[in-house]
Parts: C-alpha cells; sequence; structure tokens
C-alpha cells in the first residue's frame, strides 16, 4: 500500500504507455515483416538492393551529415542560450518567450523559412528594395539547396529552444558555491565551466542530442518542403518509393524505415554505455 500510495502517479500514466509502446512495437514489427517478403516468400533482397543502390547510400550519408550538423548546433547554441540568461529565464515570461517555438510544428517552421528565406521571400524583397542586391535571384540559395542548408537552419532554430527546456533545470540544481571555489583557487571562467558544469552538462546534452538527432534523421515534412530533387533525406526517399506505381520497391521502402532504426538503436545503445561509465565515475567522485 505504501509503495501504491508513493506511485499512484506512475499507475495512471501505464495505460497510455502500454498503447504507445504497443503502436510502436507493432509498426516496427510489421515494417520488418515487410522488408523480408518478396514475392517468393522471405528474402533479404530488398537489403541487398539499397545497399547497393548509390541513390540511397547518397542519401544516407546527406541525411546523417544534415542530422549531425543541425544536432552539434542545436546543443551548442543551446547551451549558450542557457548558460548566458540563465538569470533572465527565471522570469516565467522569459522562459515562455524562449519555449514558443515549440508550440509550432515543424513544418510551419518550414513554410516560415520559404517565406522569408527564399529567392522570393521576404528578405531577398527587402533587399532588392533597398538596391543591395540587383535582383532576388542574387539572395543566397537558401531553401531547396544541394546542400540543406535551410533544413539545418529551420531544424537548428526549432531544436535550441528544446535543448535549453533539458538544460535549464540543471542550471537550477548547481551549487553556487562551487565556482567561487574554483575563482578563488586562481581558476577563470573557462575552469569554471570545465570542473563544475560540464560534468553535469553532458549526460544531458548526451540524451538531448539522441533525441534531437533521431528525430532530424526520421522527420519527413521540413526535408519534403525544403529538400532538393538529388539527393534526398532517406524519410523522402522512402516516402516516394512507398507511394511509387511500382509495388516491388515497397519492401524496399521498409528496408530503408528498419535501417533508420536501426542505425537509431545502435547509437541509443553507445550512448547509454558511455552515460553509465560517466555516471560511475561521478558517483565515484572522478568527474569526467
Amino acid at each position: 500500500m505504501k509503495w501504491y500510495r508513493n506511485n499512484s502517479w506512475s499507475l495512471a500514466l501505464l495505460p497510455a504507455f502500454l498503447f504507445t509502446f504497443c503502436l510502436v512495437v507493432y509498426g516496427l514489427f510489421m515494417a520488418a515483416q515487410e522488408s523480408v517478403t518478396g514475392l517468393n516468400g522471405i528474402s533479404l533482397d530488398a537489403y541487398r538492393s539499397i545497399l547497393a543502390n548509390q541513390t540511397f547510400l547518397d542519401s544516407l550519408l546527406y541525411s546523417l551529415r544534415i542530422a549531425v550538423i543541425s544536432t552539434l548546433l542545436s546543443l551548442a547554441l543551446g547551451l549558450i542560450v542557457t548558460k548566458a540568461l540563465f538569470e533572465a529565464l527565471q522570469n516565467h515570461l522569459a522562459r515562455t518567450i524562449v519555449w514558443l517555438p515549440m508550440l509550432f510544428p515543424h513544418f510551419v517552421w518550414g513554410y516560415m523559412m520559404i517565406l522569408l528565406f527564399s529567392q522570393t521571400g521576404w528578405f531577398s524583397t527587402l533587399l532588392h528594395g533597398l538596391s543591395i542586391i540587383d535582383s532576388p535571384e542574387q539572395f543566397p540559395v537558401l531553401t531547396n539547396d544541394r546542400y540543406g542548408i535551410g533544413i539545418i537552419i529551420t531544424y537548428t532554430l526549432k531544436e535550441i529552444p528544446f535543448v535549453v527546456l533539458m538544460l535549464l533545470p540543471v542550471y537550477a540544481q548547481l551549487n553556487r558555491d562551487l565556482p567561487r571555489v574554483v575563482e578563488t583557487l586562481g581558476g577563470n571562467r573557462w575552469h569554471v565551466f570545465k570542473t563544475v558544469e560540464w560534468p553535469w552538462l553532458f549526460p544531458v546534452l548526451m540524451e538531448a542530442g539522441l533525441i534531437v538527432f533521431a528525430f532530424i534523421l526520421a522527420a519527413f515534412e521540413v526535408p519534403y518542403l525544403l529538400g532538393t530533387t538529388y539527393p534526398k533525406m532517406v524519410s523522402v526517399l522512402a516516402y516516394e518509393w512507398f507511394y511509387q506505381g511500382d509495388w516491388s520497391r515497397r519492401p524496399e521502402s521498409f528496408a530503408v524505415m528498419i535501417l533508420v532504426t536501426g542505425i537509431i538503436v545502435g547509437l541509443l545503445v553507445l550512448i547509454l554505455g558511455i552515460l553509465s561509465k560517466t555516471r560511475y565515475r561521478m558517483m565515484k567522485g572522478n568527474g569526467m
């Protein structure tokens, strides 16, 4: 009874958790089953086909590059914002302003990117009107470009508030006397960050980075709006293979999704291993 009184909130969340978990597991099982189902029964031909397909390999490298760059930028800028504005973010209104972008879906940010930063967008028209550029076509190509700049900018700006949300509790729980101790011993701001803040920030940054990376790698809306014709993000490529007229490519579409899931799961296992060792060293008092 005592355990029930202390954990009744978790039991209230159990139905929603089980429902979501079952949907995810069922979806993964069906995708895995479809990926190995060929015209002649069980077959790995879909995996062999996509791993030998240069279009898929280019798409995978393109997607990984965008996901890694966007994740690193989001973590770095989110950390800078949290550290620089921590005192200001104690105000409820300031936190609301910083977290406001999380209320809008990603495709809204994608449309805003097109409206503001495309060569026919607001900024190009403004610069042309001010005679800074001779024509809107001289504005840098930031949307539907082959380097994915528009996708990276969109995801970075969208995920910074999430990183701030993850890091604020860490800074709120830090011992305020420890920085003074480091400074008294002759340390500067870098030493304070390295010895006092970083050991506590590192696990949270790794967890937030995994969430952001997994979402970007598997997301569809923004790459569909802002991506180029070649190479495509793997999510867009899988979508096109699934809905095109040739049904024989549908197992390949499912195989793409399973491989992406495998990459994310592998990264999850790696990060959990790193974090478990890090937390063990912290418990032993060895820091990082």
